[in-house]
């Protein structure tokens, strides 16, 4: 009786052949369709300590807690993603005072068409593109976190319509991306206060593709066999932008044009991993919107620019040593700190990305204040 309750049971289900990291995979029987679903998250420690004062601030938190949804609609060449953010820092929601504000939940809704060889056609909301770093996914970073230049200068998510191609010429590829977006950011529901965000950018590969589109991976986890190398750049501009960072920040009470250039690169080699970054950001007309009686700077929108640039070694044993060095240098009429960060890191990658232990300490460097160290100790699980 039970073995005939177990057969029937075995016979009703469907087997999924999914494996740890890669989510939850289906296919419609008429193949019409599929679906991929996969979650995770980041538990973070964090703790600053102020080298005068001796003073300890840390907490607990989870940084990032993600819903994925991906596949193909109709045809293999239409394929759509959906990426929701749960966390408080996901949404935008790290005030306590804004809890209630839950807003900025839809992180990715995408749909991505094959019209023609080479070509792709995106149309939704989804990152921009911009610097590598921000493109590179929370889940494959080489750190724990972003950098300096990223906080500061990525131009995020934003809805429209992007325009991907690729091509070759020998071994050397070539990829071009340009986008129209509403120029505010993710998920914003009111009309567009100023105008339209133009992105272009170009991106070079002169010894061929990287294994697993390693270019946009953090760390060498697939250990190339050969020298690989990707150099781009990209520029942004956002007519009559509102918020303080173009997509990102507080909105402002006046309308600047914003201009951001980016240029980067990545190179890998049996392990050895490093990255690049530049940014500079200008608004016509001036940065700053208001001032106290006082002159004090009372809104500014983030102009400067920024350096990164960081490196690491996958050992076999899938432990990784890095660093990273990052100089921010804010205009100075905007009145905002100049910073430079040195940071260095170790992250055990138990099954690749999806399952890591990373940890890092930084030494923040503000002229006019005392330094600080920040610590940090994160998990990432990832079904």
């Amino acid at each position: 009786m039970l073995g005939c309750l177990a057969l029937s049971t075995a016979q009703g289900q469907s087997v999924n052949y999914s494996r740890f990291g890669k989510g939850l995979q289906f296919i419609a029987a008429d193949s019409s369709f599929s679906l991929k679903f996969s979650t995770r998250f980041q538990m973070l420690y964090q703790g600053g300590i102020n080298t005068t004062t001796d003073q300890l601030d840390d907490r607990f938190l989870i940084r990032r807690a993600r819903l994925k949804f991906e596949g193909f609609a109709y045809s293999p060449k239409l394929e759509y993603k959906i990426e929701l953010g749960l966390s408080n820092s996901d949404i935008g929601n790290d005030d306590p005072a804004m809890f209630n504000n839950a807003s900025n939940v839809i992180l990715d809704a995408v749909a991505k068409w094959n019209f023609a060889p080479h070509w792709e056609l995106w149309v939704g909301q989804t990152k921009l593109p911009g610097n590598r770093e921000r493109i590179i996914s929370s889940q494959k970073m080489q750190f724990v976190d972003r950098s300096l230049l990223n906080s500061r200068f990525n131009i995020d998510r934003d809805a429209g319509v992007q325009l991907h191609h690729a091509h070759s010429i020998g071994r050397v590829l070539i990829r071009e991306v340009a986008s129209v977006s509403m120029g505010e950011g993710r998920d914003i529901a009111v009309d567009n206060a100023g105008g339209y965000d133009y992105t272009g950018k170009v991106e070079v590969f002169p010894l061929g593709d990287f294994e697993g589109d390693g270019a946009y991976v953090g760390s060498d986890i697939y250990r190339e066999e050969t020298p690989k190398l990707a150099v781009a750049a990209a520029y942004d501009f956002n007519d009559g932008a509102t918020r303080s960072r173009g997509q990102l920040g507080d909105f402002l009470s006046e309308q600047r044009d914003l201009h951001t250039f980016f240029a980067d690169a990545m190179f890998k080699y049996r392990g050895f991993s490093a990255m690049a970054e530049y940014a500079n950001s200008s608004a016509t007309g001036g940065p700053v919107v208001s001032r106290t009686d006082e002159g004090v700077v009372e809104e500014t929108f983030v102009t400067g620019n920024a350096f990164n640039i960081q490196g690491g070694y996958l050992f076999k044993t899938n432990w990784e040593v890095a660093g990273r060095y990052t100089a921010y240098n804010p205009a100075a009429v905007t009145n905002l700190r100049a910073q430079e960060q040195y940071t260095l890191g170790m992250s055990k990658y138990i099954v690749g990305h999806s399952l890591k232990v990373q940890s890092e300490i930084t030494l923040q460097d503000q002229p006019g204040r005392e330094n600080s160290y920040l610590f940090r100790l994160q998990m990432e699980v990832s079904l």
